[in-house]
């Protein structure tokens, strides 16, 4: 296993610093190029949504045909051209980080070190994708003012549908733009903690970071209840589902042949509740996979049908709030257990 970069001394001190500033410098570096194909995919995806609506084909306007007027809302289509690069790029992170921490088989053609080099590049990218996402459609809502407010009045009601989670309140939104800044919010400290791994510790942020897989489901979940060009059932929209059956594939991949021993499980290990949870995780995944695979082959992908009235939310604002307290419980609880552990094992040393 190659060695991982570790944050240099403190001059004042000699200890670790707290935070890794001289990879944090090598990556930025790297950003540039990273974020350059970035920003040139998101003005190919642009231009091609922009194509789309002059030829009259875009999904978006069987939704809202007033768009129809691509000049007057080149705003509106830079935050879907934004959205669906950030989602593409949170695709790649994510296939590396599980590639990373995948044993290697003979299949391996680059080392470990620098695939968790482009996941982390790739991961900085992808929070800025997102944030331009959101600021996009927040220069548009201060464009349209569609209720004529003033300045002040008008910033802070577009500050508060676009950035505070909870605060737009029309139809779909309440819950798709909900599910956004969740994954948006959750996304920055869990994608940038490598940077200070020295303070919170190598453990803890090795277990905590498992849970970005939880930030992209949510992106995902978003693009899909919110993505205007996926909004009705086709091809496009089953494509978007079929494109996370290699993130499961991996995800199942990495649980079943994880890089560090004392993760893998045997089954004489099934004792006690740390081993059967860890059991249940792989038996998620294998169901996952399943799943994936049945909506990608049957097109049954939950988009809605042309024409056709839209039923209820099945789920609600207070019902993802209630998950996100459990997942954030979760991770809370984790991080204490970590910390537990750590400060047990210094009382033995």
């Amino acid at each position: 296993m190659p060695p991982q970069p570790s944050p240099g001394p403190s001059a004042a001190t000699g200890r670790p610093a707290r935070v890794d500033t001289r990879t944090l410098r090598t990556d930025l570096r790297h950003l540039l190029l990273d974020a350059a194909i970035a920003l040139a995919v998101t003005a190919l995806i642009f231009l091609l949504l922009r194509h789309r609506v002059a030829e009259g084909t875009s999904q978006t306007l069987a939704v809202m045909p007033y768009l129809a007027d691509a000049d007057r809302y080149l705003l509106y289509w830079l935050c879907q051209a934004f959205g669906w690069s950030g989602l593409l790029w949170a695709w790649i992170t994510v296939m590396l980080g599980l590639l990373r921490a995948t044993a290697p088989g003979r299949w391996t053609v680059v080392s470990h070190a620098r695939i968790e080099r482009w996941h982390r590049v790739t991961s900085l990218t992808t929070i800025g994708l997102m944030f331009a996402h959101a600021l996009a459609f927040f220069l548009e809502l201060l464009r349209e003012n569609a209720d004529g407010l003033g300045t002040a009045a008008l910033v802070w009601s577009a500050f508060v549908d676009v950035f505070v989670p909870g605060g737009y309140d029309s139809g779909t939104g309440r819950v798709a733009i909900l599910l956004g800044l969740i994954a948006l919010y959750l996304a920055v400290p869990l994608g940038l903690s490598f940077y200070v791994r020295s303070w919170t510790g190598t453990r803890m942020w090795r277990v905590l970071h498992r849970f970005v897989v939880a930030v992209y489901a949510l992106s995902v979940w978003h693009t899909l209840l919110y993505g205007t060009n996926v909004w009705f059932d086709g091809w496009f929209r089953t494509a978007v589902w079929a494109l996370q059956l290699p993130v499961a594939l991996l995800l199942l991949a990495r649980l079943l042949a994880p890089l560090r021993r004392e993760e893998r499980l045997a089954a004489r290990d099934l004792r006690g509740a740390g081993p059967l949870l860890r059991l249940g995780g792989r038996v998620a995944a294998a169901a996952g996979v399943v799943v994936l695979l049945l909506v990608t082959v049957t097109g049954r992908d939950g988009g809605r049908t042309p024409g056709a009235e839209g039923g209820e939310m099945l789920v609600t604002q207070p019902m993802v709030w209630g998950a996100l307290a459990v997942l954030l419980t979760v991770m809370g609880a984790v991080a204490l257990a970590v910390r537990r552990d750590r400060a047990g094992a210094g009382r033995t040393g």
